[in-house]
């Protein structure tokens, strides 16, 4: 007859360095680093020029410019979001982390559209010559374009890339305060030798249910 036990059994060696658990630490520390990085070339990315040119005012021709997060504030708001998302990941377990990994990848996808979408855009450096002209139907002329739209663009890519592998690799993932994970149960604490001649040592016992008079 088979002998059933409670008592979960320990991890071996092998299997704490197996194929599979090696896996599951390279694509975590690769999220982590596409994740961060990701975000934060994101969020630098919408504070560059991203637009330059030229509107005509009554005094003459004024040159403007338009920051990332003039012509948009989505990639800056969804990295932010999706910076969230990968500390969130290893809050959670089973169903909540593949919901917080699908947001972190939902976070990447969309700042990579909306950079995209956004390169081309000039609504904002229209406004801006509506409003240095004093005439609402002023646009800008001689448009230029910079190369800051698509490294937001990267930036979200390295998000959606983390959001990818936690979907998929996330469920090996450690969690937060999972000290009971290693071995399946809590480490026993150490019990300090009973002195006779300390009294409160003996009711310490007895509140224990131990038999302070024992061997």
């Amino acid at each position: 007859m088979e002998y059933v036990t409670a008592v979960p059994h320990p991890r071996t060696e092998a299997a704490e360095n197996g194929p599979a658990a090696k896996r599951g630490r390279r694509s975590l520390a690769v999220a982590l680093l596409f994740g961060a990085l990701g975000a934060t070339v994101a969020l630098l990315a919408s504070r560059q020029e991203w637009c330059s040119g030229v509107a005509a005012v009554a005094g003459g021709d004024l040159k403007l410019s338009a920051k990332g997060s003039d012509v948009t504030g989505v990639p800056a708001a969804l990295a932010v979001v999706g910076l969230a998302a990968l500390v969130a990941v290893f809050a959670v377990r089973r169903a909540g982390r593949f919901l917080v990994a699908a947001l972190l990848a939902l976070s990447g996808a969309g700042a990579v559209a909306a950079a995209v979408l956004g390169a081309d855009d000039s609504s904002a450096l229209d406004d801006k010559a509506a409003q240095a002209s004093g005439n609402a139907a002023t646009t800008i002329d001689a448009l230029t374009h910079t190369a800051w739209p698509y490294v937001a663009a990267g930036g979200g890519a390295l998000i959606l890339i983390a959001g990818i592998l936690a979907v998929i690799y996330g469920a090996a993932w450690p969690s937060m305060g999972g000290r009971y994970e290693r071995s399946g149960a809590p480490r026993a604490q150490k019990q300090k030798a009973i002195d006779p001649d300390r009294p409160e040592d003996l009711w310490k016992a007895l509140d224990r249910g131990e038999d302070p008079t024992g061997a």
